[in-house]
C-alpha cells in the first residue's frame, strides 16, 4: 500500500470531480494535501474534510504565479474547462482562456515546483491529460490543442527531472463518471426524450469498448500508483483510461 507520509501534494481543481478524488485518496494513505481550486469555498470544503488546506487561486492569472514558491513533493495540474466551437467561430478569449489554465499553468507551477523537488531528490509530477491529449475531436480545438501541447511539456519535463530523481507522466482519460458527467447524461435524456441509460450508451460509451465509465476513484487510484515509489522508474509516460477509445 501507498504510504504519503511526511509528503505535500498540490492537485488543481481539487475542490470537485477527479481532483477532489485524488485529494482524498492521497490524504488516506498520509499526505498533506493543499486543495488548489478558484472556488475558494469548496476548496475550504474538501480540505476541511480531509485535514489538508485549500488554496483560493485563479490559475488563469499565470502572472500572479510567477512568483510563487512551491513547497511539494506532489504536484497534480488538473485544473480544466471546456469550450466548444468550431475554429471558424472560435471566440479568440475563449481560446486563450483555455491556453493559459491548461497549459501555461501547468508550466508556471512546474517550473516553481521543481527546484524544491530537485534539492529533495523527490518528486512526483501528474499531468492530468485526456484522451484529447492523444486524439482529436470536432469543434474542440483549444482543448485537444491545450491538451497535446501538455503532453510535450509532461515529456521535456520528464526527460530535465528524471535525473533529479523526479518523475512526470500524464492520465488521460476518456469520459468519466463525474457529478458533471452524470448531470449532462440527465440533461440530454430530457432534451431527447430518451433514457439516460440510452444517453450513456450511445454518447459517452460510443467510443468505449468496456460498457462501464470510469468513476473518479478509478483515475484517483491510478494516480496513487504513480506518485508511489513504485512507479519510481515511470517517467514520461501517458496512461490512458478510456476503456480502449485510443486502441481504435
Amino acid at each position: 500500500m501507498t504510504d504519503l507520509s511526511g509528503r505535500r501534494a498540490l492537485v488543481t481543481g481539487g475542490a470537485s470531480g477527479l481532483g477532489k478524488a485524488m485529494c482524498e485518496a492521497f490524504a488516506a494513505v498520509g499526505a498533506h494535501v493543499i486543495v488548489a481550486d478558484v472556488n475558494a469555498d469548496d476548496a475550504a470544503d474538501v480540505a476541511e474534510g480531509i485535514g489538508g488546506e485549500a488554496w483560493g487561486v485563479d490559475l488563469a492569472d499565470t502572472s500572479a504565479l510567477e512568483t510563487v514558491d512551491l513547497d511539494v513533493d506532489i504536484l497534480v495540474n488538473n485544473a480544466g474547462i471546456q469550450r466548444i466551437h468550431p475554429i471558424t467561430e472560435f471566440p479568440l478569449e475563449e481560446w486563450r482562456l483555455i491556453s493559459t489554465l491548461m497549459l501555461e499553468a501547468p508550466f508556471v507551477l512546474t517550473k516553481a515546483a521543481l527546484p524544491g523537488m530537485y534539492e529533495k531528490g523527490w518528486g512526483r509530477i501528474i499531468n492530468v491529460s485526456s484522451v484529447h491529449g492523444l486524439r482529436a475531436s470536432p469543434n474542440k480545438s483549444a482543448y485537444v490543442a491545450a491538451k497535446h501541447g501538455l503532453m510535450g511539456l509532461t515529456k521535456t519535463t520528464a526527460l530535465e527531472a528524471g535525473p533529479h530523481g523526479v518523475t512526470c507522466n500524464a492520465i488521460n482519460p476518456g469520459y468519466v463518471l463525474t457529478p458533471l458527467v452524470k448531470g449532462q447524461i440527465a440533461e440530454l435524456a430530457k432534451t431527447n426524450s430518451i433514457s439516460e441509460a440510452e444517453v450513456l450508451e450511445k454518447v459517452f460509451l460510443g467510443h468505449s469498448s468496456v460498457p462501464t465509465l470510469a468513476e473518479p476513484e478509478d483515475v484517483a487510484q491510478l494516480a496513487l500508483f504513480l506518485v508511489s515509489d513504485a512507479a519510481a522508474v515511470v517517467n514520461g509516460s501517458a496512461h490512458s483510461i478510456d476503456g480502449g477509445w485510443t486502441a481504435a
